[in-house]
């Protein structure tokens, strides 16, 4: 594998003499990952272990595997066979991967989708197997979204839709959004991306197609690509909602989702009860609750667009 696919931060922590030294067991995490996950949303996860006393270095590693989803079935073997404690599973595919490779070692996920649709838990209270985690939804907030950008663009009659065909949730995205499309009369041109190449000609195609606006469908590679994604919105003058905030801090006209940085500590915590002894399946799906509501203002002027004052008083963060 390739170096950067396992990152272990510790060394070779499985095999430090920590015992002969007095310390505590090093217990060892597997963090799975279709890409390499943000540092600031990483720090977030770290700090909330060490709340609960697991602190790196001391009595914890990690060890991170990333790559593209057609890897994450391997590297999750991998996770298994260094015999680590708990998998996190960041994503849909990391999660349903990690689910795939093993029954037995407590799993933590942290989703987009309904994870009972998706076969990780029997029911949100009751998980029933070695699997639970954080559910934030981000996929079913298609409808939010267009709302939001149809207020902001009320003229925006054609409203494209990019997702990423490699991601489990594609499907239920296009769903939620057809559905919310066809009560207000918006007509939806659906693009999909799976590299940063298709990226530019999802965005040719809607530039060609005369598309009014955009919302971008939740999914870890748009996530790291939110750079491309703003920048080519911008050069397209095309009015885009995104899903987490991170978006508009990058210079994206505005996104409305749950908060990534809670779902994180919320991973933390859970990681660190099963670390202590708990059981997955006593520990509920925690759904989260913490929406973030972000609007770019020199972006939205950059566009020529006056953000209704309402809008405005809604937006929990306003960047000036």
């Amino acid at each position: 594998m390739r170096r950067r696919e396992f990152v272990t931060l510790l060394g070779s922590v499985v095999a430090w003499p920590v015992a002969a030294r007095g310390q505590q067991p090093m217990l060892v995490i597997g963090f799975l990952s279709g890409l390499t996950p943000p540092a600031h949303l990483v720090a977030v996860f770290r700090q909330s272990l060490a709340e609960a006393g697991y602190v790196e270095g001391r009595n914890l590693g990690i060890e991170f595997a990333e790559g593209q989803y057609d890897r994450l079935p391997s590297m999750a073997s991998e996770l298994l066979r260094r015999h680590v404690a708990v998998i996190v599973a960041l994503s849909t595919p990391s999660a349903l991967a990690a689910k795939t490779a093993t029954t037995m070692i407590p799993i933590v996920f942290g989703v987009s989708e309904d994870p009972v649709k998706l076969g990780l838990v029997a029911s949100i209270a009751r998980p029933g197997g070695n699997a639970t985690g954080v559910s934030f939804l981000l996929s079913e907030l298609g409808a939010k979204q267009l709302g939001l950008l149809r207020e902001l663009v009320p003229a925006a009659s054609r409203v494209g839709l990019l997702v990423n065909p490699n991601n489990e949730n594609a499907k239920a995205i296009i769903s939620d959004l057809k559905s919310a499309a066809a009560t207000i009369g918006v007509e939806i041109d659906f693009v999909r991306a799976a590299d940063s190449r298709e990226i530019e000609g999802a965005f040719t195609a809607l530039a060609r197609d005369k598309v009014h606006a955009l919302v971008v469908g939740t999914d870890p590679f748009f996530y790291s690509q939110r750079v491309q994604l703003v920048t080519l919105a911008m050069r397209h003058a095309l009015p885009t909602v995104y899903n987490v905030r991170e978006y508009a801090e990058a210079g994206g006209l505005m996104s409305y989702g749950t908060s990534l940085t809670e779902a994180l500590r919320q991973m933390g915590a859970y990681t660190a009860r099963i670390l202590k002894g708990e059981k997955p399946i006593d520990l509920p799906v925690v759904q989260s609750t913490k929406f973030d509501f972000v609007i770019n203002l020199p972006t939205a002027r950059t566009l020529g667009l006056a953000i209704p004052p309402m809008l405005l008083a809604r937006a929990d963060e306003v960047i000036e």
